[in-house]
């Protein structure tokens, strides 16, 4: 487990699991942290699949967008994908809006991203 500013890192079953903890995802610097330490763990630990739990995030700056696809290409290049879980509706409309709700997978909670992965 590795634990940042905004969450943590810790994995199930091969999978890898971004929880973030704090409901306002803003500040720069902390993005810019968390970003680093999950560069760090993919390039140590390559993971297949990353999921990042959303769970009780009300606010995100445009930035955590750009560590999503970063943490998205850095995955592709070895064919890793990355999942979106437990994010709320009016979150998910900046993904609809941005049309980046075709590019990531969501689900209503990290369980059920998991149940699905794995039967894939």
């Amino acid at each position: 487990m590795v634990e940042e500013s905004l969450g943590q890192i810790t994995t199930e079953g091969g999978v890898a699991i971004v929880t973030f903890k704090k409901s306002s995802i803003s500040n720069v610097e902390d993005i810019s942290i968390t970003a680093g330490h999950i560069a760090r763990f993919i390039a140590d630990n390559r993971p297949n699949r990353l999921i990042f739990d959303f769970n009780g995030v009300k606010f995100f700056s445009s930035r955590v967008l750009g560590l999503l696809l970063e943490t998205r290409a850095s995955l592709s290049s070895y064919n890793g994908d990355v999942l979106i879980s437990g994010i709320n509706p009016q979150l998910h409309r900046v993904f609809k809006i941005t049309n980046l709700d075709q590019v990531f997978e969501f689900f209503p909670d990290t369980e059920s991203a998991l149940k699905a992965k794995r039967s894939t």
